[in-house]
């Protein structure tokens, strides 16, 4: 019942493509978009063709999608942007199998099937795609470190591509996939430094505007960061599994972030595990801002003095629930200070400093600040 409109959603993938991806807006104007349109019609026949029969032959599509991804190297592209036109074609055809679905009274069952069958199919010509790129690059000096970075690329990828498209790529790349990873961010500290050859246990790529690797956690490598990487500072990102690399990245540039600007510990090397509760107290800075400015409103009449004193005594107190002897050793003043700064702030808080759930905000947003303080 789809097939008569096969035309149409090409005519709109294509559409799409060229509106979200400039590296494509030219090349599918005039003539060869019209080619290209015909393609995508062909692909998505091909699609219908599956769903009718699975046992129908791959050859011919495998033969369209390697030669799609050979186009890439020849054209001087990554597969980054052709990954992201099959996920634009994915998210179109999915619309317009939705709504084909819903005007004919499809079961909801079914459409769910349908929208597995699609990202399903562009998970197999993405991987394709990415045999066709990888047979190119091959006949090309270091192929095997091309792939390697490749796979780096697509395990770093969002959304992430299939287990199958990994293992695959994996081992052409000579890489054995372990189930749990960690990614490192990397900065150079001095112009004289070094790269460093990691063993093939790791994924590195030295040469991006973010360098990182990427290797199995508990890899012994982790330990001897220091040394292996002079010249370079480097951000431990939190142990996760595969599907989960890009998490353990993003971590790692945030933390990475904060050490540049005085938030976390400038060390060569940083474990993000040891900083979890700045890297969640910062997750939103806004967030945070709000917070504290909505938390500690009591606060905002006084002076800048006056608001620091009470804030970090407010916070001792909260951290120790001491006494007074006890905050003023901790904050190096007198107990009798102390007591009249616990004046204060019951004046000015009230109640809320026996709510536990007023306590924990204000509790948060003190440390938040004590963290930007310092920003």
């Amino acid at each position: 019942m789809f097939r008569p409109r096969a035309n149409e959603v090409a005519v709109a993938i294509v559409q799409e493509i060229r509106r979200s991806i400039p590296e494509y807006a030219r090349l599918l104007e005039g003539p060869f978009g019209t080619i290209v349109t015909g393609g995508v019609e062909e692909a998505i026949a091909q699609f219908i063709d599956r769903l009718a029969d699975p046992a129908t032959s791959r050859e011919d599509r495998a033969k369209l999608f390697r030669h799609l991804g050979r186009l890439e190297v020849a054209q001087g592209r990554s597969v980054d942007t052709l990954q992201s036109a099959y996920r634009i074609g994915a998210r179109v055809a999915w619309r317009r199998i939705a709504e084909f679905g819903q005007s004919v009274n499809l079961p909801t069952v079914t459409i769910c099937h349908l929208a597995e069958a699609v990202f399903d199919y562009v998970d197999e010509i993405s991987v394709l795609s990415l045999e066709g790129f990888a047979s190119a690059q091959a006949r090309a000096a270091g192929a095997l470190e091309r792939r390697r970075r490749r796979l780096l690329e697509l395990l770093l990828s969002e959304p992430p591509v299939s287990s199958q498209s990994v293992t695959e790529l994996a081992a052409s790349a000579a890489w054995t996939v372990p189930e749990h990873v960690v990614v490192v961010a990397l900065e150079r500290t001095d112009d004289d430094f070094d790269l460093p050859s990691f063993d093939e246990t790791v994924l590195e790529d030295f040469e991006a505007a973010e360098p990182c690797l990427l290797m199995a956690a508990g890899n012994e490598q982790l330990r001897s960061l220091r040394e292996q990487l002079p010249g370079w500072r480097a951000v431990i990102g939190p142990q996760v599994a595969l599907s989960e690399a890009p998490t353990s990245l993003r971590q790692a540039r945030r933390a990475l972030t904060f050490v540049n600007r005085g938030l976390l510990p400038d060390e060569p090397v940083l474990w993000s595990k040891d900083h979890l509760s700045t890297l969640w107290l910062l997750s939103d800075e806004f967030l945070a801002r709000e917070l504290a400015e909505r938390t500690l409103r009591p606060l905002a009449g006084l002076t800048v003095k006056q608001r620091a004193r009470l804030s970090e005594t407010l916070l001792a107190w909260l951290e120790t629930s001491g006494s007074a002897p006890e905050i003023a050793g901790r904050l190096n003043v007198h107990p009798q200070t102390v007591r009249y700064r616990l004046h204060q702030l019951e004046a000015l808080f009230g109640d809320r400093l026996t709510d536990p759930d007023d306590r924990f905000r204000m509790e948060i947003s003190l440390r938040a600040m004590r963290l930007l303080g310092s920003d």
